[in-house]
């Protein structure tokens, strides 16, 4: 009942949003006579900024048309290398007609990047996917709004990620392969490798785990205290809507993507009311570079998706309630996970120090459960000053952590 509530609140907001979006370019555009009258500069802010806050957010684009790779600017094509239901494999493909560089892209190292499914879409690692396009070859896990999957298509557990992504590795070809995961996935990616190495399959050359709840016991963060404090049936019972019916996934039982905005607000009100109200000030003052780094961070912030109601039940009782995986009791499809099986992988952790989703020791945890792999093989990394985004995106990413990602990388190619 509450995802159609919410549906018939868009509904009657959606005629003063889409007034507020033409008042705001009446009152600002030089071509018109209202942006000549007094106070018009304030009445185009005003009006912008309530149609930013009660906007829809449509999934971005990643917008990555060329790159810089080994010192040529090449374009830069996207490719569905896989669609699978509730998933698109996309790969980035680059280009050039220069003979020399076209050797040297052949010769970089394949990359998959495993995108969280956790609210955000997998544009938010844009930065990511570009940084790592200069010196690799790169495919992304692009998961699809669950509100758009018909329930023709079943449900979908973590087991069924789990088993997307021995598929995506398989089809990639896991023998040269370099997987990173950042945040959730962290998860269900050591568990798919390590059934591949329990399997006696090829697993990936190397493991890059980043900020991910490998063991939640440790350094515990409000987002730990949520799943543990509540019953899994209050989340079954609280959280969990059906899809309206003006979606593809009419009746499928989801967490809706505006909860999951909500909880984002939540954790830190008084950033993002200070954030809208800078986003006001800079209008006023015609500081049009800062007002566009704001429409961009928030594009892509309040963009959000909905997930299987399965999945999302699955994660809470497996990764944050019981923690199967550290206490190595996790089963799917019958067979244990067990990291210690894998003995080829390389595993690189990556924390940052004031990371309030993850919190410090929850990602290190893997290397205390692989203990099969030689301690030449396993890396870590504690990114000082940096949070839980900027271990991925954004200045520290690319100057401290992508330096030692892509060596790390290049050392176990």
């Amino acid at each position: 009942m509450l995802y159609h509530l919410q549906e018939f609140q868009r509904s009657l907001m959606s005629p003063f949003v889409a007034f507020s979006d033409a008042a705001a370019k009446m009152y600002s555009k030089p071509s018109s006579f209202l942006s000549r009258l007094p106070g018009a500069p304030r009445i185009a802010a005003a009006y912008e900024l309530i149609h930013r806050i009660g906007k829809d957010y449509e999934k971005p684009d990643f917008g990555i048309r060329s790159v810089d790779a080994h010192g040529h600017k090449v374009p830069v094509v996207e490719v569905v290398a896989l669609e699978k239901p509730f998933c698109r494999l996309l790969r980035f493909k680059r280009y050039t007609d220069d003979p020399a560089t076209i050797s040297a892209l052949k010769d970089d190292p394949v990359v998959l990047v495993v995108a969280p499914l956790s609210g955000h879409h997998a544009t938010l690692l844009r930065d990511t996917v570009r940084t790592l396009l200069k010196n690799h070859k790169v495919y992304i896990t692009d998961w699809v709004d669950a509100r758009m999957v018909p329930t023709s298509a079943g449900p979908f557990h973590l087991d069924d990620y789990i088993d997307y992504l021995r598929e995506f590795m398989s089809l990639i070809g896991a023998k040269d392969l370099h997987v990173i995961s950042v945040c959730q996935p962290t998860v269900p990616v050591l568990a798919a490798i390590s059934l591949m190495a329990s399997a006696r399959e090829v697993t990936p050359r190397s493991l890059t785990l980043m900020g991910g709840p490998i063991d939640t016991r440790k350094s515990p963060t409000k987002v730990n205290d949520l799943a543990t404090t509540k019953p899994l049936s209050w989340f079954q019972s609280t959280v969990i809507h059906d899809v309206p019916r003006n979606y593809p996934g009419h009746r499928r039982r989801v967490y809706p993507g505006f909860l999951q905005h909500a909880g984002f607000i939540a954790m830190n009100p008084s950033r993002h009311f200070s954030s809208h109200w800078d986003f006001y000030q800079d209008l006023l003052r015609g500081d049009l570079e800062d007002a566009e780094e704001h429409r961009k961070f928030y594009d892509e912030y309040n963009a959000v998706l909905d997930m299987p109601a399965e999945y999302y039940i699955d994660t809470i009782r497996i990764v944050f309630q019981e923690h199967l995986l550290p206490r190595g009791l996790w089963h799917v499809h019958g067979a244990r996970v067990a990291p210690e099986a894998i003995e080829e992988t390389a595993i690189f952790t990556i924390e940052g120090e004031l990371d309030d989703i993850s919190g410090l020791g929850q990602t290190q945890a893997a290397h205390d459960l692989t203990t099969g792999l030689d301690s030449k093989r396993k890396r870590h990394l504690t990114v000082q000053g940096a949070g839980h985004y900027g271990i991925f995106s954004g200045r520290r990413w690319r100057e401290v952590v992508y330096p030692q990602v892509g060596e790390f990388i290049r050392q176990h190619a």
